[in-house]
């Protein structure tokens, strides 16, 4: 074994890289022999290439390229990159307190958080911010959203459109806190309720908070809401997991090809109440740390996790600082669950007809056993102890989110609406209807898998021109299609509507006025407290 100790240089270019150790026992070669390869290419494509080329550019690409073919969690970050997206998890920075997304030339306001500066300049979800000081959006490419940003008290004069109608605002830059634990409350006499909807560095302060303070006026069961957590800091996790459960308990593992990437992740700290009784809520939306949560209290047989399966994302990145001001946050290894189980839903090594990576099927689930000895499954994600159709989402559902087509028209009918208030609205048949009439008249883009495909066969006759020749069966087939995704939108009406009602309600009441609303007419929490009223039913799922 004396080689694997020998240090191996190898030049490229005017630099040199050093490779110690074992780890490049058996492709040590292949990658020496690959990157002199690509190092020559690069050299003699940009001194040979009959235009002017941009290596800075070229590079760029090249990397990004080669990384798409492994996860979507492993990314380069150029110089302006790092400096550009580099996550902030503290939840504190300096801003407008808006949530926004880049639509063409335009920065939409998606939501709004109460009493910070978008929201006190008038900024309401759906404008569209067209010019932010001097700057066109149109004519500026780059990140738009780094303009909204600078010192506490900095004055930006915006220009918006709302309803086709052009208006300007002036915003004061401020301290933006965002809250993991943005609600928490009493749902009845005894039965407590905590949002987390972050895992920023303060969430399990917050959580504990939450989870004393319900304590102290009375709580005996908790409800505690990931549902459309997408994660952040594992460490976190484990300090939530820690206020139910003792010290050192094992909670997550990660596992990799790397031996210094295994790790195990205990608890360490004295727990706030290792018996009252909890019930998890998840569904589709709720990924990575989440997941650790509930999946971690389920094998521990520490809580009921009530919803619909998780998303699955179980991939461990770490953030890599490369030359030049550059980074690579790479993918190191997987998340397991104290039982075993392996969280990730994808096989991004094994990829479809398609080019997308396989999901393994429920027929090739594999079975764990928890402490008490209850059969749970891998397979991706965490699968609910109870689960609920109402939690499921249907593909034209997600679609519907996907596509705004459900926050569009919520901003249409907040306009039409302007004096809800504190009121619950009512989504009627007729509302309904004059919802799928504005996706019609809007041509709204499903953009479901078979319309893709149908678009893309119409795109290719008409390069070949064999549009005109299937032009009738075309249209024969997507009016067919367009039926179809009718009939959908009936069918799932119901789900539908709920979606509606939760965007409308945030239109009035903000985010805090609809978790007012879920206490007492979600049906997830509605389940959630039915269990905690019946030992008898909250003990037998849990074997206790």
């Amino acid at each position: 074994m004396n080689f694997l100790q020998k240090k191996f240089i190898i030049p490229v270019v005017a630099s040199s890289f050093l490779f110690i150790g074992s780890s490049f026992k058996d492709d040590f070669f292949e990658i020496a022999k690959q990157i002199e390869i690509f190092t020559t290419l690069f050299k003699e494509l940009n001194r040979n290439y009959v235009d002017e080329t941009n290596p800075g550019d070229l590079m760029d690409k090249a990397i990004k390229g080669m990384l798409a073919n492994l996860d979507p969690y492993t990314v380069y970050f150029n110089e302006q990159d790092v400096v550009r997206f580099k996550i902030n998890n503290t939840g504190e920075y300096t801003g407008i307190g808006a949530m926004l997304t880049r639509k063409e030339d335009q920065l939409i306001i998606k939501e709004s958080y109460k009493d910070f500066p978008a929201d006190k300049a008038g900024l309401r979800p759906g404008d569209a911010i067209i010019q932010i000081g001097d700057v066109l959006l149109a004519d500026f490419k780059d990140d738009a959203s780094q303009l909204l940003k600078g010192a506490k008290n900095t004055k930006i004069a915006i220009k918006y459109l709302r309803q086709g109608k052009t208006n300007t605002t002036e915003i004061v830059l401020d301290e933006v806190a965002i809250k993991s634990v943005p609600f928490f409350a009493k749902i009845d006499d005894k039965t407590g309720y905590i949002v987390l909807a972050h895992f920023n560095k303060k969430a399990s302060n917050e959580t504990k908070e939450a989870l004393e303070q319900l304590k102290k006026e009375g709580a005996e069961r908790i409800i505690l809401d990931v549902r459309d957590n997408p994660g952040g800091l594992l460490n976190e996790a484990v300090n939530i997991c820690n206020l139910f459960v003792e010290k050192n308990e094992v909670i997550v593992t990660t596992k990799s090809k790397i031996e210094k990437h295994n790790t195990t992740y205990k608890t360490t700290q004295s727990p706030v109440d290792t018996a009252i009784p909890l019930v998890i809520l998840v569904n589709g939306r709720s990924a990575s740390a989440s997941e650790i949560v509930a999946g971690a209290l389920q094998d521990l047989d520490r809580a009921v996790v009530v919803g619909s399966r998780s998303f699955g994302k179980g991939l461990v990145q770490r953030p890599v600082d490369l030359t030049f001001g550059t980074q690579l946050k790479v993918t190191i290894s997987r998340y397991y669950t104290p039982s075993g189980r392996c969280i990730q839903a994808l096989d991004y090594s094994k990829k479809d007809k398609n080019g997308m990576a396989i999901k393994t099927e429920a027929k090739n689930f594999n079975a764990f056993k928890t402490r008490k000895g209850r059969t749970v499954y891998d397979g991706g994600g965490i699968q609910p102890d109870v689960e609920l159709d109402e939690a499921k989402s249907s593909p034209i559902t997600n679609a519907l989110l996907r596509n705004d087509g459900i926050f569009n028209y919520a901003t249409v009918y907040y306009y039409k609406n302007p004096n809800l208030g504190k009121q619950i609205p009512v989504i009627t048949d007729a509302d309904y209807a004059d919802f799928k009439q504005f996706l019609k008249v809007q041509k709204f883009n499903f953009d479901t898998e078979t319309e893709i495909a149908l678009k893309n066969t119409l795109a290719a006759a008409k390069k070949e021109n064999l549009d005109e020749s299937i032009q009738a069966e075309y249209q024969q087939l997507l009016t067919a299609l367009q039926k179809s995704e009718n009939a959908l939108l009936d069918k799932h009406q119901k789900e539908i509507k709920n979606l509606l009602l939760d965007e409308i309600i945030k239109r009035y009441q903000y985010q805090e006025g609809l978790y007012q609303y879920y206490t007492k007419n979600n049906a997830e929490i509605k389940k959630g407290v039915s269990i905690l009223n019946s030992a008898t039913e909250y003990k037998a799922i849990l074997k206790m």
